[in-house]
């Protein structure tokens, strides 16, 4: 019996790169466009899982067969939601405010099987990166490396060499906790006879 088509609610590279990694091409990418505003008081964490469940209900209503899988990235400190850095003054901004302190990377995921099921998980990372001088923030910003990106920085880019410690899933840093996706997607039935 064939396999049911695997696809993607996401147009991130990265995304794709990591679950090819762990030998899944999706059969289909289905990116979502949703609005991505926290809501007041919405922390973090929160706005993780709620954004990933969205990207999945919106593909969902386009593609009622398959398995989906939908997720969405959250740098937080404290209770404060890092925006994705529109240019270099937010990339800027954001390793300012990282710089020397812990902050978390929250990835929500969410899979809807075939049979209409949805699970869903969030994966934290904790990431310091040392103490940041003026021309480290410059110099990294200036390289554009971080414009797009959650937080306002790539851990598998240059930012690999300001960032003294990370506990957790490294690839839901870069964007998506493989570990936890393959879970999930054994436990839904992917890839069983």
């Amino acid at each position: 019996m064939p396999q049911p088509l695997f696809i993607l609610a996401s147009s991130s590279p990265r995304r794709s790169a990591l679950l090819a990694d762990i030998g899944i091409v999706p059969g289909k990418i289905a990116a979502a466009d949703i609005d991505e505003t926290p809501r007041p008081q919405e922390k973090p964490r929160a706005h993780a899982q709620r954004l990933a469940l969205e990207k999945l209900q919106t593909v969902s209503g386009r593609e009622p067969d398959g398995f989906i899988l939908a997720a969405d990235t959250v740098v937080g400190v404290g209770r404060r939601i890092l925006p994705k850095a529109e240019n270099e003054r937010d990339v800027r901004a954001c390793l300012r405010l990282m710089s020397g302190r812990r902050h978390h990377v929250y990835t929500g995921v969410a899979l809807r099987t075939p049979a209409g099921k949805i699970i869903q998980r969030v994966a934290d990372s904790t990431v310091i990166f040392r103490q940041l001088s003026d021309a480290d923030i410059a110099a990294y910003a200036a390289s554009g490396e971080g414009v797009g990106k959650a937080g306002g920085y790539a851990i598998q880019g240059r930012a690999g060499a300001l960032i003294r410690f990370i506990s957790g899933s490294y690839s839901n840093i870069v964007g998506l906790p493989v570990f936890e996706v393959a879970q999930m997607l054994r436990g839904a039935g992917w890839g069983q006879p």
